[in-house]
């Protein structure tokens, strides 16, 4: 396209059309990442609650067989 020519009304309303969805998809998208983050952190506090309570079993057993060990 050339200076001349100017702008074409009609592939800039195209144009226009595609960005407005794109922004819409955008939009979507930063709303599902928010909610992977969410269930992220969920996931994260139960794994590290998982932890906790597996060390303190692992724990206890050895604190009762060395009890037993004498």
């Amino acid at each position: 396209m050339s200076d001349q020519e100017g702008i074409d009304p009609v592939k800039y309303g195209v144009l226009w059309e595609r960005v407005t969805q794109m922004d819409k998809k955008i939009d979507k998208m930063e709303g599902q990442i928010e909610e992977l983050l969410a269930l992220a952190n969920k996931g994260r506090g139960g794994f590290w609650m998982g932890m906790t309570i597996a060390s303190m079993l692992g724990g206890g057993v050895a604190w009762i067989l060395a009890w037993f060990r004498g």
